[in-house]
């Protein structure tokens, strides 16, 4: 699908009026050159994800590309999650830390977001998404409850390790002294993770996504992931799930056992995948989003991690005040608390489809 767009800014600058067509598995290449080009192109805008949720979460992904004189000015991708919890939602990106937009410009931008806007009409969706890393020009109404932390990393990992707090380096060398080591690895470490983080949510009163979604990312995207698996002895007791794009490490997935914080393990682990980032030639580490002061912002700043605002943006169709989705709202608390005293066979029954509509 087709659709002329041409925004004020195309016609104010007098430059070719933009058209914006729903991507097919051909333009594959094609987008994922363009993301390569664009510094704010991410992880999680490669073409790939659209597969990725659509195979493994039944969840259809619909890839917007604004052109302008037949070269891409800008990318848009989409996921369209039907859930009996949260409604009929449109969202770019969800089960991932933000996606929103990847533009030329300001009018590249704005026919994206038009066309989304279109598509969730036309999806009789109860709202759009767009989970930006950066502000855009949009009426959309916007929460700013999330902020991104992400650390700048150097080629030598001691010069990394330098400018740590004495404080924090007397933790990780403490923490090492746990007869603790990391191994990274792909598809074969894939169980051990499972594991682990299948516990971990449950204690957070998440439910957690199937085993084959995560088999499905290993496949698709093998050059850009990697897990990690923290162990004492013969025992994982921490892991997590990175990805890889433009210089920038997205910390995707992580959690531990009981064990895990007594063993002070988040130390090891993530001062060994941050040694692995500045080896790969990687520039940035993102750890992932956070609510503002909370304590896993807390964890984060003594990595030295600076943050940034990400805007979420949101379109109602219908009209109506901006969805309030946060563990915070009194509605989901309740749940949460039941979720954490379910026995762990439990969750792996009902977890799963249940994730796979939380967007």
């Amino acid at each position: 699908m087709t659709v002329a767009v041409v925004p004020q800014a195309a016609l104010a600058s007098g430059s070719a009026p933009l058209t914006v067509e729903t991507a097919t598995a051909t333009h594959a290449t094609e987008w994922n050159a363009f993301l390569r080009q664009q510094p704010p192109g991410s992880f999680y805008h490669l073409f790939e994800w659209s597969g990725i949720n659509q195979q493994a979460l039944r969840n259809p992904g619909f890839n917007l590309i604004a052109r302008a004189g037949g070269e891409i000015r800008g990318v848009l991708p989409l996921t369209f999650v039907a859930s009996p919890l949260f409604g009929r939602v449109l969202c770019s990106m969800p089960f991932v830390n933000y996606g929103g937009p990847v533009s030329i410009d300001a009018a590249a931008t704005e026919a994206l977001v038009r066309a989304a806007r279109d598509k969730a009409n036309e999806l009789k969706a109860d709202y759009l998404e767009l989970r930006c890393a950066s502000a855009i020009e949009t009426d959309m109404a916007v929460s700013t409850r999330k902020i991104s932390m992400h650390i700048e990393l150097a080629p030598d990992p001691d010069t990394l390790w330098n400018k740590f707090a004495s404080k924090h380096r007397t933790n990780i060398r403490r923490a090492q002294k746990n007869n603790l080591e990391v191994r990274s690895g792909g598809m074969e470490l894939l169980d051990v993770f499972y594991s682990v983080m299948e516990q971990s949510w449950r204690s957070l009163g998440t439910p957690f996504y199937a085993r084959s979604y995560f088999e499905t990312i290993l496949k698709a995207l093998p050059e850009y992931t990697s897990i990690f698996v923290c162990s004492q002895g013969t025992t994982p007791v921490a892991v997590a799930f990175n990805g890889y794009f433009n210089g920038m490490v997205e910390g995707l997935w992580a959690g531990g056992t009981e064990l895990s914080r007594p063993l002070q393990a988040n130390y090891v682990l993530y001062w060994e995948m941050m040694r692995d980032a500045c080896v790969r030639g990687c520039t940035r580490y993102h750890l992932g989003r956070s609510t503002a002061d909370s304590g896993a912002e807390d964890f984060k700043k003594k990595w030295n991690a600076t943050s940034s605002q990400l805007y979420w943006y949101f379109h109602r169709p219908r009209g109506g005040e901006m969805p309030q989705l946060n563990v915070d709202n009194p509605k989901y608390k309740l749940a949460i608390q039941m979720w954490q005293k379910l026995p762990l066979w439990a969750t792996r029954l009902i977890g799963p489809p249940l994730a796979r509509s939380i967007p």
